[in-house]
């Protein structure tokens, strides 16, 4: 079970960090909305598990990033809005970090800047000089280097979360997005992510690849 308490602190602790010192209300209730979010019933892999690992993926990356806290807030944000069935997910997730940030004292270029970071999960293509960027994609990819049981608990819960899709068009679809993601010269950007991750996750997609096309 995930640690609400904790997990609220970490919210905190980054809003804090973006906005201006004594800059707005109780962030409390905003976290609270956000943890009702990724708690909803129709996740089964976009649930509080990734959002903590994505967060602590980003403490590990922190020293690439400009901004740190923003690629927090970013996370937070990233799939707050979700349901599997939609391809419109990370620009309505954007838009809600753009209604909600304001609220919370965070400047108009700190709540851009996170928005735009939102919207970049949705490609996963960063710019060679978009730190923040390269974090938080980084640390959003970073479960495709998971370690084997690991890995295989992954695609079950992205399975069980497109469950409404039949079998050979989950296996069609899967496959390609796993093919795009092979295709690309670098699944991560991070000098870290590129040393650490890179040949695992290569490793772990080629062979879901292989299985789903037995």
């Amino acid at each position: 079970m995930a640690d609400l308490d904790a997990l609220r602190a970490r919210f905190v602790r980054a809003l804090e960090g973006a906005r201006a010192p004594g800059g707005g209300p109780d962030p409390a209730p905003y976290a609270d909305n956000l943890l009702a979010r990724w708690q909803e019933p129709q996740r089964r892999y976009h649930t509080l598990a990734h959002l903590t690992a994505v967060l602590d993926h980003i403490d590990v990356l922190a020293e690439y990033a400009a901004d740190p806290d923003v690629v927090r807030l970013a996370a937070w944000f990233h799939d707050a809005v979700y349901l599997p069935d939609r391809s419109e997910n990370e620009e309505r997730s954007a838009r809600l970090a753009e209604r909600a940030l304001p609220e919370t004292g965070v400047s108009a270029a700190k709540t851009a800047e996170t928005a735009r970071l939102v919207r970049l999960t949705a490609t996963h293509a960063p710019a060679d000089d978009d730190r923040d960027g390269k974090v938080l994609c980084d640390a959003d990819l970073a479960v495709l280097a998971s370690p084997p049981s690991a890995y295989a608990a992954y695609t079950a819960a992205v399975r069980e979360e497109y469950g409404f899709v039949p079998n050979d068009a989950f296996r069609a679809g899967r496959s390609a997005v796993l093919r795009q993601l092979l295709d690309l010269p670098r699944l991560f950007r991070t000098p870290y992510g590129e040393a650490e991750w890179e040949a695992t996750a290569r490793y772990n997609l080629r062979s879901e690849l292989e299985i789903l096309s037995l």
